[in-house]
């Protein structure tokens, strides 16, 4: 009986899950077009799947053995039963190695269910609650069909009730694995996902060598010429394919979710929903099925919406609500740990520059900012030619006189801040002390255009960004150094779209150079307990984890490190215009960033960023001491290494050029 059906029964989910590929792409094809190589992504998803997952995938060890034993048996054991079971290959040899696919197969499911029993709230409950035991099904199933063809049972498996058991067994597991991978279910994922690596949106994220991996953290840039094009994203539609295919692909395992510090925060944002509404909106329907955590003060089944209708209400609900959207920081945290690597900080500025662009509906004191950079070319609005006052006494050389330098000093915009004017004395201090040729625009220098940028606004930073391009071309420098993370990042990513091509370096990994080429003279004997604090545009963007920590290091310091550190430090909440739409929680983000350091017993908390500084500064009654690098380095210069006066160091551009060149060599 079974020999007769279950050809049948293979060749029916075989059908099925192919129309269910078809209507799937229908639905990721109703975004917007976006070219991509075919059959090189084909050819590359093997290794994007096995390395390149499942290097994320392994952070967590027991779903990374999890993982292999079930999505590996599975593949291994789908194509030996449609060898074995729908063309009828009756050999032993194939026959044993589906017994095997199926029996690591179902000790795999068996892990699954340990985690299901007590699942952790980031876990998606609902339909992915009955995975185990499909799991189970299909390979419990076919383990035990295929034992008469390795000559164990008799080709008879006996009662007709048998049979009819094993065929109910066999119909669940394929229709869960076979039939759900395309329909919907718990294994859609696998199907989209492994799509997904292979026309993935951002290629260059992949290693191309072993153990290599290239970031790719820049935003895409927006065609603002192009009258076909919208402007942002406006409703799921406006989306690319392989982003809404991106969308299908998640796995709905809530490492997001934990990452978010504005979920943290009980912020109205949680990536994996956000994800989950997007394919919500793709298929048409509401979030009433959504099975886990809602936003936070919100609750679930209010919001729906169809692939071109509104992703953001005017009056009334759609998919999600503008607050989710300005809830994020753009820290980068959800896309670090997500294992089906989507990029939900893309998606959420697409949505950002619909509302800012086409409706210009930027929250709070979002359109203040936005205006004075078009009237100012800095968010606060001052005068621009009050750039270098805070440095009047320092005598800063300037490129407009000396037309060439070895270091452009980019200052940011920090020089309005009087915090961070320390920090930046601090950096000149560690410069000349490191006899560094540097120059700095004054005030031919703009705002880098982060802000404007992350609010949505492409025109405004497009705009900001030509004119410090046009402004950089007219000097010549060999390097750039900064003390702002959003500065260095936005001028080393997103500047070469437009032209701008510069070896841009943060001033911890440049005084880490110069520390390690012995132009700077450190009295290491400093004591006490320190942490540091990773900027998430300076970590998770650039991946510049090692160079502070060499700094303090090099300083003599005890670094404690706190609990969430490197790739999954906690965000600042300073990040993405977020301090800006100031969208209210239950908690502040900096407090809760302040509370991780408080559990370290740490005096002092090190940083490397402007926004850091002052969000952790603003934490009341904080028990640890917030200090820049630069100003840790500078008190610990030893007293002859500094020059007597503040032009000293430039004085002999030859010897200092040649100084420079051996620490950036």
């Amino acid at each position: 009986m079974l020999e007769t059906i279950l050809p049948v029964l293979l060749l029916a989910a075989l059908v099925l899950m192919a129309i269910g590929a078809v209507r799937r792409v229908q639905l990721w094809r109703q975004g917007r077009a976006a070219p991509v190589p075919i059959l090189k992504g084909l050819m590359a998803m093997p290794r994007r799947y096995l390395v390149d997952l499942h290097h994320v995938v392994e952070r967590d060890k027991y779903i990374a053995h999890t993982h292999v034993a079930t999505a590996g048996s599975f593949v291994l054991a789908a194509l030996l039963a449609i060898v074995v079971h729908l063309f009828g290959f009756d050999n032993p040899v194939l026959a044993w190695a589906l017994v095997a696919a199926s029996a690591v197969m179902f000790l795999g499911s068996l892990l699954v269910a340990r985690r299901r029993i007590n699942p952790p709230p980031r876990l998606s409950k609902g339909p992915w609650m009955r995975l185990p035991k499909s799991l189970m099904a299909f390979s419990l199933g076919f383990l035990i069909v295929s034992l008469p063809a390795t000559g164990v049972l008799p080709a008879n498996l006996g009662s007709i009730v048998l049979a009819l058991v094993l065929c109910a067994v066999v119909v669940w597991g394929l229709g869960e694995m076979f039939f759900g991978m395309t329909w919907g279910g718990p294994m859609k994922h696998a199907f989209a996902g492994a799509l997904h690596l292979a026309f993935h949106r951002r290629p260059e994220r992949f290693s191309a060598g072993r153990g290599g991996e290239h970031r790719s953290t820049g935003l895409k840039a927006l065609d603002l010429n192009d009258s076909n094009t919208p402007l942002g994203v406006g409703q799921p539609a406006d989306f690319t394919w392989n982003q809404l295919l991106g969308f299908d692909a998640c796995v709905q395992c809530g490492r997001c979710e934990a990452a978010c510090p504005a979920f943290a925060a009980g912020q109205p944002l949680n990536p994996k929903k956000l994800i989950q509404d997007m394919v919500v909106g793709m298929a048409g329907g509401s979030d009433a099925r959504y099975a886990g955590s809602p936003y936070p003060g919100k609750p679930v089944g209010e919001h729906s919406g169809s692939a071109h209708g509104p992703i953001v209400g005017v009056q009334e609900k759609a998919l999600v609500d503008a607050d989710t959207l300005w809830s994020c920081t753009t820290c980068r945290a959800c896309v670090e740990e997500c294992p089906m690597m989507i990029e939900h900080v893309d998606a959420i500025v697409d949505m950002r520059r619909f509302l800012t662009l086409e409706r210009g509906s930027t929250p709070d004191k979002g359109a203040v900012v936005l205006d004075n950079l078009i009237a100012t070319d800095n968010p606060g609005g001052y005068d621009p030619d009050s750039r270098l006052y805070w440095a009047a006494d320092l005598e800063l050389p300037l490129m407009s006189d000396r037309g060439r330098a070895e270091v452009l000093l980019w200052l940011g915009d920090g020089v309005f801040d009087m915090r961070n004017q320390r920090t930046l004395r601090a950096l000149v201090k560690v410069l000349r002390a490191g006899g560094v040729d540097f120059a700095v625009l004054g005030n031919e220098e703009r705002d880098s255009g982060d802000v404007a940028r992350r609010l949505g606004d492409e025109a405004t930073f497009r705009s900001l960004a030509e004119r410090n391009i046009a402004t950089l071309a007219r000097y010549r420098f060999d390097h750039i150094v900064t003390c702002d993370p959003h500065s260095f990042h936005v001028l080393k990513n997103e500047y070469d779209a437009y032209g701008g091509h510069y070896a841009v370096y943060h001033h911890s990994g440049f005084i880490d150079r110069l520390i390690e080429s012995g132009r700077l003279q450190l009295d290491s004997r400093q004591r006490g307990s320190v942490t540091y604090h990773d900027p998430c545009y300076l970590g998770r963007y650039n991946g510049e984890y090692e160079a502070p920590r060499r700094v303090l290091k090099a300083l003599g310091v005890e670094l404690t490190e706190m609990a969430r550190s490197g790739y999954r430090s906690r965000c600042c909440g300073g990040g993405g215009g977020a301090p800006i739409t100031d969208v209210p929680g239950k908690q502040r983000i900096p407090d809760m960033r302040m509370q991780d350091v408080e559990r370290t017993g740490a005096d002092l908390v090190a940083v490397g960023c402007p926004q850091c500084t002052a969000m952790l500064e603003g934490v009341v009654d904080a028990g640890a001491e917030v200090r820049d690098l630069a100003e840790l380095v500078a008190d610990a210069l030893a007293t002859d290494a500094a020059p007597a006066n503040g032009s000293a160091a430039t004085s002999d551009s030859q010897s200092s050029r040649r100084h420079t060149e051996e620490v950036t060599s």
